[in-house]
């Protein structure tokens, strides 16, 4: 599928992530590649969503996150167990929503420019995969709405996907 220049209207946030959520289905139609569908999962979430400035992937390595497909500055290549957001939202098995990334204990710093951050767990039949991570420069950014919308669109991810253990 060639993706074409959509503007998604987050003015109404059910309905702009139910229209990404249905273009995403249709960009990963047909491809179950870990890597192909995630750079491209990335990719749609960078173009789509407002006032991000990184949306990306990190996948369950042992006991690490290792940086998967992302759009944006260049990122923390491993982050630890229960460290920063990413490793809070991956050991709760749970969406963590931070206004102010600054307020979070052991915040990791990869872009100066963060200020809030969503992160939503991959979990498949086996566990945890990794997580998806969407950065903001903007305090307050995201919201339930926000985690909801986002969390329906990792199911549509790994509804389209061949995730298999120690992959991708």
């Amino acid at each position: 599928m060639q993706h074409t220049d959509t503007r998604y209207d987050f003015q109404d946030k059910p309905s702009g992530y139910a229209q990404l959520a249905q273009d995403l289905a249709a960009l990963l139609a047909g491809e179950s590649d870990p890597i192909a569908n995630t750079a491209n999962t990335a990719a749609l979430l960078f173009e789509a969503l407002p006032g991000i400035n990184w949306a990306g992937f990190y996948f369950q390595r042992g006991q690490d996150l290792l940086l998967g497909p992302f759009q944006g500055r260049p990122a923390c290549v491993r982050i630890g167990r229960g460290r920063g957001v990413c490793g809070a939202a991956a050991e709760q098995r749970a969406t963590v929503v931070v206004p102010d990334v600054h307020a979070f204990p052991g915040h990791i710093a990869c872009d100066a420019a963060s200020r809030s951050e969503v992160v939503v767990p991959l979990l498949g039949t086996a566990g945890l995969i990794g997580v998806l991570d969407i950065d903001s420069p903007h305090p307050g950014r995201f919201d339930a709405e926000d985690a909801r919308g986002l969390e329906r669109l990792v199911q549509v991810l790994l509804g389209a996907t061949r995730f298999e253990p120690g992959a991708p």
